[in-house]
């Protein structure tokens, strides 16, 4: 593809460089009109390996080994300030790239700045330890060295998120890492990258590519010189990764999708609970891996719940998601919407009601309607199906035993929402709920402090938090003999 000079290009970044004009193009298609407003350079092996290379030169040698961890930190804090300052402008990419709306994505990515604060300041705190080994005449302590090369395997949905709970880490830790955003709208953090070298992290450190599965993910996650996955996306691809990854024993971590329960008992604040089924559905146009698509609903409070949610649905704005008065916006790609027609279509020849929405939008750009689905069983085809789009199915319950069979009724286990003016319920509940995250009384907050992770398909990551640094690390085990007299014969047993 040739380059339109009135189109704006984003190139790879690799090894300090951007690379324009000796790669494949591809175009990128804004959701909101469905015509082409920018054009991303593709990575293919021989791009991969020059990362790849670039990766391992800085790990072993250069003044990214030898640099004080307290300097990392510095520009980590660096990094963050660079990105709040330009989180308007890399959410005008992101919306124009995605459809996301631009208050989430410029808010979101002034908000990302603080994962970075977040590692900066655990940067110097990562530290081994002195061990009361049982051996005489012995010094044994424990040190941590950064794990090596990482590939972060990252989804268009959340990307500025998803990144930062990967490369945060990453650097603080001492890694070097390839970002290999989505071939799908991944201009954001193709723009990031100069962020990047902007803040004076070493060329080679950090790399930042995109393409497709052939010629540049496989390269990537099959190399021997990789050290660590982090894969976010979907199970069907993970699975791949994970067979990828038996190529170089890479270490892995998963963070998936999911078909989260939202679970509203009958002593709830009705209007609270659907707040919370708003955000947890139609926030993001539904796009979000914690999106909570099972309204899982006590049937005494239901006849008031759908009336509030029905109502509450008329005064929801789809549209321009440029536009300040717009709540939902268009889905990303076409695809999606197919597959929600699909489903839909199942889960009404299973006997599921439409009870608002349902259809595709009537004009340009890839628009669904926020949508709800009353289920009379948890067989039907949308309670199986992650849609990612704005669709909520709803299943009534009539005791709380049933409603925690209800919620962890499915193959995943990312996030939950329980809605109930009961504390000691709300205790109970959420311990028997096989998610990694439950909110209770609210949905979709997110905290670098917080873990971020899931149970079952939804994979086995657990990002941001003060633990997840240790994903990035390797422990040293240390014995030094401290006595005067020589090692002893080792062939002399006592």
């Amino acid at each position: 593809m040739k380059l339109n000079k009135n189109i704006q290009n984003f190139p790879i970044f690799i090894d300090g460089k951007f690379y324009e004009n000796n790669t494949d193009i591809f175009p990128s298609l804004n959701p909101h009109n469905e015509e082409i407003w920018a054009t991303f350079s593709v990575a293919g092996k021989s791009e991969v390996d020059l990362a790849i290379a670039a990766a391992k030169r800085c790990l072993n040698e250069g003044e990214w080994p030898e640099m004080l961890a307290s300097d990392r930190g510095k520009l980590l804090l660096k990094l963050a300030d660079l990105i709040e300052l330009h989180a308007n402008e890399i959410g005008k990419i992101e919306t124009n790239d995605s459809g996301k709306l631009l208050a989430e994505t410029a808010t979101q990515t002034q908000y990302v700045a603080e994962y970075y604060r977040y590692f900066a300041g655990l940067a110097d705190k990562i530290q081994g330890s002195t061990l009361p080994i049982d051996k005489p005449d012995m010094h044994v302590f424990t040190s941590c060295e950064p794990i090596g090369v990482v590939a972060a395997v990252v989804p268009w949905n959340a990307q500025m998120f998803l990144t930062a709970t990967k490369l945060a880490p990453a650097l603080a830790a001492g890694c070097t890492i390839i970002i290999k955003a989505s071939e799908i709208a991944p201009c954001s953090l193709l723009y990031f990258a100069r962020l990047i070298k902007e803040a004076g992290i070493p060329d080679g450190v950090v790399s930042v590519i995109t393409g497709e599965e052939k010629n540049c993910a496989i390269p990537l996650t099959t190399h021997p010189d990789i050290d660590r996955i982090a894969f976010t996306g979907g199970p069907k691809v993970a699975k791949q990764i994970v067979i990828n990854s038996s190529e170089n024993f890479a270490v892995t971590t998963l963070e998936l999708g999911g078909k989260s329960p939202i679970v509203v008992f009958e002593d709830a604040d009705i209007e609270g609970a659907v707040n919370g089924i708003i955000a947890g559905n139609y926030g993001a146009s539904g796009q979000s891996c914690v999106a909570g698509t099972r309204v899982i609903v006590h049937d005494s409070i239901k006849r008031e719940l759908i009336e509030m949610l029905s109502k509450r649905a008329e005064s929801i704005v789809t549209g321009d998601p440029k536009n300040n008065d717009t709540h939902v916006g268009p889905l990303c790609t076409n695809k999606q919407i197919t597959l929600i027609e699909k489903t839909l279509k199942k889960a009404q020849s299973q006997g599921a009601k439409i009870v608002f929405g349902g259809s595709r939008l009537n004009q340009k750009g890839y628009y669904f309607e926020p949508t709800l689905i009353d289920c009379p069983n948890e067989s039907i085809a949308s309670l199986e199906t992650e849609m990612f789009g704005p669709v909520a199915s709803l299943l009534t319950f009539k005791n709380e035993k049933q409603a925690i069979k209800m919620a962890n009724n499915t193959k995943y286990g990312l996030g939950s929402g329980l809605f109930t003016n009961n504390l000691a319920r709300a205790h109970r509940v959420s311990k028997k709920i096989k998610a990694g995250i439950c909110w209770i009384n609210s949905y979709r907050a997110i905290s670098p402090i917080a873990p971020f992770g899931g149970y079952n398909q939804s994979g086995y990551a657990r990002e941001a938090g003060i633990d997840s640094i240790n994903d990035y690390i390797r422990t040293k085990t240390t014995w030094i003999n401290i006595s005067n007299d020589p090692m002893k014969n080792p062939f002399v047993m006592r």
